[in-house]
C-alpha cells in the first residue's frame, strides 16, 4: 500500500482534505499496479512557495496549482507540491468542493509520478481519461 507523507506549510489543510489526498494517491497507485510498499511525499503550501519551487525547478516564474517530481525509483515514487490557495480558487471557479479539487490535483500528480505525461495531444487524452477513472474509483467524480 502507498504511504503518502503529507507536509502542510502555511495553509489550512484539514483532516477531510488529507483523507482525500491519501485516498486518491492510494487509488492511483493501486490502479497502476503498484502493489506492496511504495511511498510519495506531498507538500501542501501557499502560492508564494509553489511559485518559488516552480521557478527553481522548472525555470517558470509563476504560481501553479500542482507540481510533481518523479523519483525514478521503485519504492519512493516522488514528490508532489500543491498550492492550497490556488486549489481553493479553482474549487470555487469550477463549482465543486475543496476535497474534489485536492483529489483532482493529487490524481494528476500521481499519474506524473507513475510515468504519464501530456506533452502530446494523444498523451493528454490518455492521461485525462485515466485521471477520471481514478477520481471515479476514489469517489470524487464530478
Amino acid at each position: 500500500m502507498l504511504k503518502l507523507t503529507v507536509d502542510v506549510r502555511g495553509v489550512r489543510f484539514g483532516r477531510g482534505l488529507k483523507r482525500a489526498a491519501v485516498k486518491t494517491a492510494r487509488t492511483a497507485a493501486h490502479m497502476e499496479g503498484k502493489r506492496g510498499h511504495h511511498e510519495a511525499a506531498l507538500l501542501v503550501t501557499d502560492d508564494q512557495t509553489i511559485r518559488h519551487l516552480n521557478k527553481v525547478y522548472r525555470d517558470i516564474d509563476k504560481e501553479t496549482d500542482v507540481l510533481s517530481f518523479p523519483s525514478g525509483e521503485e519504492v519512493f515514487l516522488g514528490d508532489i507540491g500543491i498550492s492550497m490557495e490556488k486549489a481553493q480558487r479553482q474549487a470555487e471557479e469550477y463549482g465543486h468542493g475543496e476535497e474534489r479539487e485536492v483529489a483532482f490535483l493529487v490524481a494528476h500528480a500521481m499519474l506524473h509520478l507513475l510515468g504519464y505525461d501530456h506533452k502530446t495531444d494523444e498523451d493528454e487524452v490518455r492521461m485525462r481519461a485515466r485521471q477520471r477513472e481514478i477520481l471515479t474509483q476514489a469517489g470524487y467524480q464530478r
